[in-house]
């Protein structure tokens, strides 16, 4: 943020002096009466389910109901009312948004949702949803979260009681035009960059799904499978349930943790997203505080496959990585599974290609669950009922596994490269809202230019 001024004068709270500072119970109204709606039972309106809700921004409105259609359990608002998801993970991803383009200007959506209704004259409606997916804000209201394990939510009195810095309401419209600027070029180059995610995921898939369902010789004898999805396969081979080659399950744990990245000497619990597109991320994980006592038989090792069982984002569920190399003191979060195999009956390498196949991943999305508003993810016994073909010879495996490795080796060099890159774009967007809507920055003299290839910072 070098490029960016300071105000002249903060406050001791860190304020700019010009802002004025008050609880938001004073300056928003909390979760609008259902009464207030004007219209006819069989007018439609917009129906928000949780996956509706963007992280960081924007609501699919796809869905729509007449009024009469809608039952009494569901959260009411309306345009220009802001949203903030309540349950765990979902506000920790940061699910939020500025409601807009609401049919007949009214929604309803899951009953896991905060609804913030800005004051006139006191709040811009744009400058509250970027006060409310500031890491501030995030991190906080997860200090606050009540509630065990995928049922923790975030309670309306962290809201009614978070303390906020205001500027005026001109200087907020100036600061949430210049973060829609920035956060636009942003998100134009995080989206390219995981366009070529997509691109390198489906060059992966295609050449595994080929490998690991047709094997190495094509002179091989083959017969049909029986199964249409998966057409023919070599005749030697087996067809059997993904529990014949499982010998231990195991589910992490997830207390309540510091956001920031552990040091060497402290203990750390990996999120789900440590294995995001199949790549193992040993940053991705949060610190254990110093009066919890960490579970040592939990401890990631080097050799260990790991998968994503729960995640707001379903594309990631079922994400499977092997752990190459890992520091000491990592544990694995409840979001995630530790799966052992039978080593006489499958190679690892190959069980770890074979979960990123195209005829496993339809499996896996078939077998996503969840409640409206709760984590999707994957049961124990579904992964166990997944069919799966192998190579009666384990030898055959690896084989495969070897060639496999060398054609994908590139590919995951490529991934990690543009997934560090996602990182810092991410980093610097997090960073950017938080000061600017804190006053950490001052972007009043801040005008709108052409947008160009680099971001400045």
């Amino acid at each position: 943020m070098t490029n960016y001024l300071a105000y002249p004068d903060y406050s001791p709270d860190g304020f700019p002096t010009s802002w004025d500072q008050k609880r938001l119970r004073f300056a928003l109204m909390m979760n609008p009466s259902k009464t207030e709606i004007d219209l006819e039972d069989s007018d439609l309106v917009s129906f928000v389910p949780m996956d509706a809700v963007g992280e960081y921004g924007g609501i699919r409105l796809s869905e729509e109901k007449e009024l009469s259609e809608i039952g009494s359990g569901y959260t009411y608002f309306c345009d220009g009312d802001v949203v903030v998801a309540k349950i765990t993970p979902c506000f920790e991803n940061g699910k939020g948004a500025l409601a807009k383009g609401l049919k007949n200007k009214t929604a309803f959506g899951t009953t896991e949702l905060h609804v913030m209704r800005a004051a006139p004259k006191q709040l811009e409606p744009k400058f509250l949803f970027y006060l409310t997916i500031s890491d501030l804000f995030r991190k906080i209201g997860e200090s606050e979260m009540y509630g065990a394990g995928g049922q923790k939510r975030v309670p309306e009195s962290f809201i009614k009681n978070f303390r906020a810095g205001l500027p005026s309401i001109k200087e907020q419209q100036t600061i949430a035009r210049f973060l829609d600027f920035k956060t636009a070029q942003i998100d134009a180059l995080i989206a390219k960059k995981k366009a070529l995610l997509d691109k390198l995921a489906e060059k992966r898939t295609a050449l595994i799904n080929h490998a690991v369902t047709k094997g190495l010789d094509p002179s091989v004898t083959m017969e049909d499978s029986g199964e249409t999805w998966l057409g023919e396969i070599p005749a030697h081979w087996q067809r059997m349930l993904m529990v014949r080659v499982i010998s231990k399950f195991e589910q992490g744990w997830s207390p309540s943790c510091d956001e920031r990245e552990a040091s060497l000497d402290e203990w750390g619990v990996l999120k789900s997203g440590c294995v995001n597109y199949g790549v193992f991320q040993e940053q991705e994980h949060k610190t254990l505080p110093p009066n919890i006592d960490p579970i040592p038989s939990l401890e990631v090792k080097a050799g260990d496959i790991l998968m994503c069982r729960a995640s707001g984002s379903k594309h990631l569920i079922g994400s499977v990585a092997m752990v190459r190399k890992c520091r000491s003191k990592l544990i694995f979060s409840d979001k995630t599974y530790r799966i052992t195999l039978q080593a006489s009956i499958i190679d690892s390498e190959f069980f770890v290609l074979l979960m990123k196949s195209k005829y496993l991943r339809d499996q896996i999305e078939l077998s996503i669950s969840g409640a409206d508003g709760l984590a999707n993810n994957i049961p124990q016994s579904s992964v166990k009922g997944y069919q799966i073909v192998l190579p009666s010879s384990v030898g055959e495996q690896k084989e495969i596994s070897t060639f496999l490795k060398k054609k994908c080796e590139r590919i995951e060099t490529q991934e990690v490269k543009i997934l560090e890159a996602i990182g810092r774009f991410q980093e610097y967007r997090a960073a950017l809202i938080t000061n600017s809507v804190t006053g950490k920055i001052d972007v009043r003299g801040f005008e709108i230019q052409q947008p160009t290839e680099g971001i400045t910072s």
